[in-house]
């Protein structure tokens, strides 16, 4: 009997913790629509790479999520734009929260930007 009450009282942890983990759960700012992405377009044609914002394709991948606040997270993207010539491929940093993807301004570092011929 006492084995069964351990197993029930630990099952019963386990649910109430993984429910606090879920409600932690990081914000996903990840996406072609997202503003890590759509800012990182807006840097290319300002910075003169691009002359408009029309891209065959974009992948944006989350390299890391940290814990800087009271639901606020600073995240880092690779963003890889396809566009006819050019692929471009970026770094971005800015912060974010469950509501907002836009906490912050966003950082972008180029890393590449290869011309097809």
């Amino acid at each position: 009997m006492k084995a069964i009450k351990a197993i029930v009282c630990s099952m019963v942890l386990c649910v109430l913790f993984s429910k606090a983990a879920m409600a932690e759960e990081v914000p996903d700012c990840r996406g072609k629509d997202a503003w890590p992405a759509a800012m990182g377009g807006v840097y290319l044609k300002n910075a003169g790479l691009i002359e408009i914002i029309d891209f065959k394709e974009i992948a944006d991948e989350r390299l890391a999520s940290e814990k800087i606040g009271e639901d606020l997270y600073k995240q880092v993207h690779f963003i890889r734009y396809v566009t006819d010539k050019t692929t471009f491929e970026l770094i971005t940093v800015n912060d974010v929260s469950s509501q907002e993807c836009s906490m912050s301004g966003v950082e972008v570092f180029v890393v590449t930007n290869r011309k097809k011929l």
